[in-house]
């Protein structure tokens, strides 16, 4: 079976999650995560050769999961391309009111290493945001709406700039708002005006 897929890496990466989501990486240590994951640090560092791999392995964790998810309010909201991009805010509106929902785990995580560009987990979520975008695009390209690139980088930055600002405000009305403005985005965006 390969590392990747193993069951004890799998539980030190589950277990650094549960930690970093909920507390930050700068505050959960290595032994933490060895205790919270039921293992010694040695058995450990022997599946992770840093905390550094592990706070990668966390985020590359979240990338398909969270993909899915947004991928998913978006295919099953009803009407057209402008009401599929505001379900995606709205969904993250009605997460964000949960007393366990602490923001974007990349953003969060960027945050942490702004100091350090070349740092792994940077890597991961930056190839998460570009993922993301991609998806996203072509999603809109499907729905047949007119420049689809750009739009989608547009309506990347209305959800980022939400997480940002949840960070200080805590209010999942700016997730509404953006909503509203993207829909408006992708409504420009289409031939007839309408999604």
């Amino acid at each position: 079976m390969p590392e990747a897929q193993s069951p004890t890496r799998k539980r030190i990466v589950d277990a650094a999650t549960r930690l970093f989501y909920a507390e930050g990486i700068g505050r959960v240590s290595v032994d933490a995560v060895a205790e919270e994951a039921g293992l010694t640090k040695r058995t450990l560092y022997y599946h992770f050769k840093s905390k550094d791999d592990l706070i990668a392995a966390y985020l590359d964790g979240r990338d398909q999961p969270n993909l899915k998810r947004m991928a998913g309010w978006f295919d099953a909201a009803e009407g057209g391309a402008d009401r599929k991009a505001e379900a995606i805010f709205i969904n993250l509106a009605r997460a964000a009111r949960h007393s366990k929902w602490k923001g974007c785990g990349f953003l969060r995580t960027a945050a942490e290493l702004a100091s350090m560009p070349g740092h792994p987990a940077i890597k991961v979520g930056s190839r998460h945001k570009s993922n993301f975008e991609t998806w996203l695009a072509g999603a809109l390209s499907s729905q047949g709406v007119e420049e689809p690139q750009a739009l989608a980088r547009e309506i990347v930055l209305l959800i980022d700039g939400c997480f940002s600002i949840m960070l200080i405000h805590r209010n999942p009305d700016y997730f509404e708002a953006a909503g509203r403005a993207a829909a408006t985005l992708v409504r420009a965006r289409t031939s007839s005006g309408k999604a």
